[in-house]
């Protein structure tokens, strides 16, 4: 028997059924074939390209100098708790207390606390395709059942009230999605969200889950929507957030959520039997962040906007890219299916998975498989990079077509 097969023998079936974050796989492939000396770029994680601002740096140190290194509440430092309110109010006007509030270590240890707190074997999930990789793998790991709600690029990848009535059924229990979102950019309207409340209200046992991570990324010019702040929603809707993407703080592992009193509970309780508080430095270095405006990362969000306007100019040269233009976030998401059945060397594309493969493998350009987000026709590409690198990584990307 081989290796492989008798581990797979020792390990649970819930470890055994899950997928690999196609991300994070990605970004792996991509670094072996950097250690076996090409020059890959990276279009594939969802990382801002900049450093830590100064200010949130300098707090981090203040709070080592202070001698911050002992176990933090649960749930986050008090300080930091009503950072987030503010925040909530000053940027959503949502209104929320201390006990609503459960600071973890990153955004993706919220949405596993929310799935395990609230769903039972067999509780149904809403997920408007394409959705962020690990939604649906969190929700089965907690015995829950996700639906797909297929969307197009024509609809800029968003789903409709009429969508969403169709694919309620007596189980279902939640409805998960981003806005801005990842991996499509697109930003849900206040009209939209009406809409979608609308029918949420008709059922009074569904609750939303309204990722909000990439909020401050947004191109529109108008203040970001939140589910949170539709008439009747508030106590029906968990709002995750957290620093990661707007302030360069991926590695910092803070995210936090502004839920119902009684959920906030249930996650703080699930929390302390699995990790605990999140880092005493990292949130010292949060509060700094939060209490600031949203006007000290603007530079980031203009340059962004840059390089978005710059990377659909040159795929909306490539023929056969089908683009829209997102909204927010640091993502395209192009329709790649004209490029299905398509041959290289006897390897046929039959997918967007092959076809993000044949990216790396011939032009030595990471992308990410938009099967891994619900959606098999597209790819995602990030733009969290330079234009230097954006204008090399699709020179290379045009040049291997080319050879199909």
């Amino acid at each position: 028997m081989s290796e492989t097969a008798v581990m797979s023998q020792k390990l649970s079936e819930r470890i055994t059924n899950m997928s690999t974050s196609a991300t994070l796989a990605m970004a792996a492939k991509a670094r072996e074939l950097r250690g076996e000396g090409k020059d890959i770029i990276g279009l594939s994680l969802g990382e801002p390209d900049f450093n830590t601002p100064d200010f949130i740096k300098n707090a981090a140190i203040k709070a080592i100098n202070d001698d911050y290194n002992s176990y933090t509440p649960v749930d986050g430092y008090v300080e930091l708790k009503e950072a987030v309110i503010t925040k909530f109010k000053r940027d959503n006007n949502l209104n929320y207390t201390l006990p609503q509030i459960v600071v973890s270590t990153g955004a993706k240890q919220s949405l596993a606390n929310i799935a395990a707190v609230l769903l039972d074997k067999g509780d149904e999930v809403i997920l408007p395709c394409p959705y962020w990789v690990s939604y649906s793998d969190i929700v089965k790991l907690n015995d829950g059942v996700p639906v797909e709600v297929k969307t197009a690029i024509e609809t800029d990848f968003k789903m409709t009230a009429s969508q969403l009535e169709a694919a309620i059924t007596p189980r279902t229990k939640m409805i998960w999605f981003s806005s801005p979102c990842n991996p499509s950019g697109s930003l849900y309207s206040t009209e939209e969200l009406n809409a979608l409340a609308k029918v949420i209200l008709k059922y009074p046992n569904i609750y939303v889950v309204s990722d909000e991570i990439y909020e401050h990324i947004n191109y529109t010019g108008k203040p970001h929507a939140s589910m949170a702040g539709i008439a009747g929603m508030f106590d029906r809707t968990i709002t995750v957030n957290g620093v990661s993407k707007a302030f360069a703080m991926t590695g910092w592992r803070i995210g936090y959520i502004g839920a119902p009193d009684w959920i906030a509970r249930a996650c703080n309780k699930m929390q302390g039997q699995i990790t605990s508080g999140a880092n005493c430095i990292a949130q010292r270095a949060v509060i700094e962040a939060l209490n600031a405006s949203p006007s000290t990362v603007k530079y980031m969000i203009d340059e962004f906007n840059l390089r978005r306007d710059l990377i659909l100019g040159l795929l909306n040269d490539i023929e056969g890219f089908k683009t829209n233009t997102p909204e927010g976030a640091f993502y395209v998401f192009p329709d790649v299916s004209f490029f299905f059945g398509k041959t290289f060397r006897g390897r046929t594309i039959n997918n967007a998975s092959d076809f993000s493969l044949y990216l790396l493998e011939e032009a030595l350009v990471a992308t990410v498989t938009g099967d891994a987000f619900g959606n098999p026709n597209c790819i995602r590409i990030s733009y969290a990079a330079s234009q230097e690198q954006i204008i090399e990584a699709i020179k290379r990307i045009k040049e291997a077509l080319s050879n199909l």
